[in-house]
């Protein structure tokens, strides 16, 4: 397995810390294990903003009427 050195900020350092799981957790499993939850948010975030792109014309249909404007008005 090729190993590299990464550098960061004692503040992340202690971040990360705070963040394990438990306390033999390596820093590449525990870094790991966040960038596939964040992968996957990412990709979810993607798909609840596609569903609200292809939901707004209907939207906007159902609720840009007269009707539901005199209502707000009354």
């Amino acid at each position: 397995m090729e190993k590299t050195t990464v550098l960061l900020e004692k503040e992340t350092v202690n971040m990360l810390k705070k963040a394990k799981e438990y306390p033999r957790q390596t820093y590449d499993n525990l870094i790991k294990q966040m960038t596939s939850f964040f992968i996957n948010l990412k990709k979810k975030n993607q798909y609840d903003e596609f569903l609200h792109k292809i939901q707004q014309p209907k939207m906007k249909e159902l609720w840009g009427n007269k009707e539901d404007e005199e209502w707000e008005n009354a």
